[in-house]
């Protein structure tokens, strides 16, 4: 006998269980297509709390204690109230603090409410909390020269400092030319209780003697992964190498090819390492005892320019790893499979920054390794490109999980009486699904595809379109203050803040 009892005749508790386990997405189509349905998802906050953290492209942290006891009402209402506030920013409340000269070192850069710089020439680093809150952890560290390395007659490469880890990872030269990586506590510039040891060892490059070139030495981190990147000087070849600098100091985890231009990398998630050269190469650094697996190749829409294309890191917390120095103790994180990075070139004719969402690089077909994936298959709908003003040089452009912050030039007509004095505005944008409704009618959702000519004859690829459209959605708010030429050195985006370097620091709570 066939039983009529279906979805709707089961108890409401047992409808808002089963509903628990569905992705925010089903639980929005379920609740579009039934009034019941409606009411049960208007009357619960925890399936709306669930939606509030997919949709805005967040995943709670499980140990967190002092929030996860606090009530899930409680949380939704902290989770909107603060989307919200992302699009109210109120530029003219900035608070200005002077600053030491040596933070305009290329260098330097903020995290977690701390301000850090390496300066290579004087063999010096700083690290400095910027208004810190009552309940906030704070570190303050200065190493003259001579303590960022003790070992004799070495010479710093590369400087790594990771708040979220407590970690400062210094990579250096020794007397006879060979290259280690040494790992020490941030705070107390003690052996680090995680580490398993404090030298890493690096791997030689196959086909010369190890002899790699000190200008293309870079060191980068997420949670249990060290990636460190070095390029040959007698050869066109570059190396990745990873560590799992927790469990082990030497490695065979590495990636190597030939390639005569300058490269970028950053870590997705845990188990993933993007490489930008010729095109973006995904690759699996799930299993560490060997060399990482390709997974997918992105073919990207043009060649990118030697020693112009820098690759931004999306967010400087691990999905995994512990954060030390929170303002406050937090019950979410952004989600690795949908943040954005941000690619930007610069030549003599253009700058042009590209914001992609990672979500590309985990929906991956089986065969994705096959062959390469073409732009016109990937890229316009998980891409925005936008011209930066060419006389900054290099795009200011930062980014915080689905958040962007961008420096625009102000659209003047020009006159030929008056001398050219460009201003500009900053523009804050949200790419996340659920920006549009927490906007609560502010700024202005962008659907619309955007075509842009982005590339110099030299740097055409066959096979791509020219101009390039992308329709990536987001919403924007261009803040209402104006700036000169020399008025903004660099901007950060750091969760809860927005920074503004000029000749002093200013600091803006969104």
């Amino acid at each position: 006998m066939k039983s009529d009892v279906g979805f709707l005749s089961l108890a409401e508790e047992l409808q808002l269980y089963i509903l628990r386990f569905l992705p925010y997405r089903d639980i929005l189509r379920c609740t579009s297509a039934c009034k019941a349905l409606r009411q049960t998802y208007v009357s619960s906050s925890e399936l709306q709390y669930i939606v509030e953290l997919g949709g805005q492209h967040l995943i709670p942290i499980s140990n967190m204690d002092s929030d996860n006891h606090s009530p899930v009402s409680e949380r939704l209402q902290y989770l909107r109230d603060r989307a919200h506030a992302w699009f109210r920013v109120d530029i003219h409340s900035a608070k200005t603090i002077p600053i030491p000269e040596l933070f305009y070192h290329e260098e330097s850069f903020i995290a977690n409410g701390h301000l850090y710089s390496w300066d290579a020439d004087d063999d010096t680093a700083t690290i400095i909390p910027i208004l810190p809150k009552p309940s906030q952890q704070t570190i303050e560290c200065n190493w003259s020269p001579g303590t960022l390395c003790t070992v004799p007659n070495s010479t710093i490469i590369d400087v790594l400092m990771d708040p979220a880890q407590n970690l400062i990872a210094v990579a250096y030269f020794n007397d006879e030319e060979i290259l280690f990586v040494n790992l020490r506590a941030l705070d107390d510039d003690s052996f680090h209780p995680k580490a398993a040891g404090p030298t890493l060892f690096l791997s030689e490059l196959p086909g010369y003697d190890n002899d790699a070139d000190s200008e293309y030495v870079k060191l980068k981190v997420m949670g249990r992964h060290i990636a460190l990147q070095c390029a040959a000087s007698n050869c066109d070849m570059w190396q990745v190498q990873i560590w799992d600098w927790q469990h082990s100091t030497t490695s065979d985890s590495v990636l190597s090819e030939d390639y005569p231009y300058d490269i970028d990398f950053c870590f997705l998630g845990n188990d993933r390492l993007l490489v930008v050269a010729d095109n973006l190469k995904l690759y699996s650094i799930e299993d560490m005892s060997k060399t990482p697996e390709l997974l997918a190749s992105f073919v990207l829409p043009i060649k990118l320019p030697d020693m112009t294309a820098c690759l931004l890191l999306v967010d400087g917390i691990a999905c995994s790893s512990q954060p030390q120095m929170q303002a406050q103790p937090t019950i979410y994180t952004s989600d690795p499979k949908h943040r954005l990075l941000c690619i930007t070139t610069y030549t003599y004719r253009s700058s042009i920054a590209y914001i992609i969402s990672t979500r590309i690089f985990f929906d991956l077909a089986e065969m994705a390794v096959a062959m390469p994936i073409p732009w016109k298959c990937w890229g316009p709908s998980n891409t925005r490109i936008f011209r930066c003003p060419m006389e900054l040089h290099e795009c200011r452009v930062h980014l915080s999980g689905n958040r962007v912050v961008m420096v625009l030039r102000v659209r003047k007509s020009h006159s030929k009486h008056k001398p050219w004095n460009p201003k500009y505005k900053l523009c804050i944008m949200d790419f996340s699904p659920l920006a549009v409704t927490n906007r609560r009618g502010l700024g202005r959702v962008v659907t619309k595809p955007s075509t842009l000519n982005v590339a110099d004859p030299e740097c055409k690829r066959d096979g791509c379109e020219e101009p390039l459209t992308t329709f990536l959605p987001y919403v924007k708010v261009v803040l209402d203050r104006k700036f000169s030429l020399g008025d903004l050195e660099n901007i950060w985006l750091d969760k809860d803040r927005i920074y503004l370097l000029s000749d002093k620091l200013e600091v803006i709570d969104v």
